[in-house]
């Protein structure tokens, strides 16, 4: 197993909740909305996932080179246009923020 340890980067997690019967919609906006990322040189990837728990409940996981670059694309203007696209499908939610400290990655078996 291939371990890494240090600054491997920031990220971030908000949970959504999506008015009830907007989930497909929801889904629909956050992949056309999702242009509006390809131009953050910081970002290193994002995903969208559903709860498995809880009904109308996404998750949306980004990560970026590091927090300064994350804090320049959240005061952009791109980033406002695209909040706004989101922004009627959620009822409620919130936001994390992290430190990648460790990072195990599993390796291929030689087999």
């Amino acid at each position: 197993m291939d371990t890494t340890t240090g600054p491997a980067g920031f990220r971030v997690m908000l949970r959504l909740q999506i008015h009830p019967g907007m989930e497909r919609e929801f889904e629909r906006a956050w992949l056309a909305a999702d242009a509006d990322l390809a131009g953050a040189a910081a970002n290193r990837g994002r995903w969208l996932l559903r709860s498995s728990d809880e009904d109308g409940v996404y998750f949306i996981m980004s990560d970026w080179v590091d927090e300064t670059g994350f804090r320049a694309f959240e005061r952009s203007e791109v980033h406002l246009a695209h909040r706004a696209k989101l922004h009627p499908y959620r009822s409620g939610g919130s936001f994390a923020t992290m430190r990648v400290v460790h990072h195990q990655q599993r390796s291929e078996d030689p087999a």
